[in-house]
């Protein structure tokens, strides 16, 4: 498996990850599947600032983790909001646990001092992976989201950058 950096390309294969979780979970609160030029905008503007990494073999994406912008205030600017999504059929193969150890080298390069994850409840696997990988939880917002006819409560997790 290949972790590498995200191309324009990539995007047809992000869009069907990432619209299998729009659709079929409440792990995203976004409601319609994105086109590839949507994704492929959304990776032009976060690469401009933050990593985007893809993990690949044989030219098929398996999975994708970034860094985007945590809040607009300027106070935040040492701090990043990071994702990850692997292929449904292609979980618990170790592939997320090699994309954000990547991304987190990645990290540890930039000026970013503290790492924030969101995990939709219910959703063990993702709790128990953050944790495995270093996260503390330090937020819990009920029923903050609706999705997929009921309320969904979201869970805040912290890394600090491994300066």
């Amino acid at each position: 498996m290949n972790i590498r950096k995200v191309e324009l390309s990539d995007a047809a294969q992000i869009a069907d990850i990432y619209n299998y979780y729009i659709t079929s979970t409440h792990q995203t609160f976004e409601t319609e599947p994105l086109s590839v030029e949507e994704t492929e905008r959304r990776i032009s503007i976060i690469v401009e600032n933050y990593p985007f990494l893809v993990a690949e073999e044989d030219g098929e994406i398996y999975g994708y983790a970034n860094a985007t912008k945590f809040r607009l205030q300027f106070a935040y600017e040492h701090t990043a909001e990071v994702s990850i999504y692997v292929k449904n059929e292609a979980k618990q193969k170790g592939i997320g646990s090699k994309l954000y150890n990547a991304l987190f080298d990645e990290i540890a390069e930039t000026n970013i001092h503290a790492m924030v994850a969101g995990i939709a409840l219910p959703n063990e696997p993702s709790v128990k992976f953050h944790i495995k990988l270093g996260f503390s939880k330090v937020a819990h917002f009920r029923e903050i989201g609706y999705k997929l006819g009921r309320w969904v409560d979201v869970t805040y997790w912290q890394l600090m950058n491994r300066i």
